[in-house]
């Protein structure tokens, strides 16, 4: 039998989530944010993989989420940054527990 309390649906905190953070590339944003705000060149940099359409669209999304915040200078030429909110540094906990999944997982 099933624990009930496990059982996805749209109210089910396991679903909400992978909805937020699911995805190759956000959580890699979010790790890379933890030491502070970082501009769109720099995430790039420490992401090189990642493209900028993918990284521009990562980025609105987790702001969406309230997961980052987007820092606009108004300075010309356009100068913005992005650094984690308060929800946002919810989930260093959660990567971390995830690193070391990982690292016992490979061993």
């Amino acid at each position: 039998m099933t624990d009930p309390l496990m059982q996805p649906s749209p109210r089910c905190p396991i679903r909400t989530t992978l909805e937020l953070l699911g995805g190759k590339w956000r959580l890699l944003i979010l790790f890379q944010l933890k030491e502070g705000g970082l501009r769109p060149s720099e995430l790039r940099r420490r992401i090189p993989d990642i493209s900028d359409k993918m990284l521009t669209a990562e980025l609105k999304t987790l702001q969406d989420h309230d997961l980052v915040v987007r820092t606009d200078y108004g300075e010309i030429p356009p100068r913005v940054s992005y650094e984690l909110s308060e929800k946002g540094r919810l989930v260093l906990p959660l990567i971390g527990a995830m690193r070391n999944f990982a690292v016992a997982y490979m061993a």
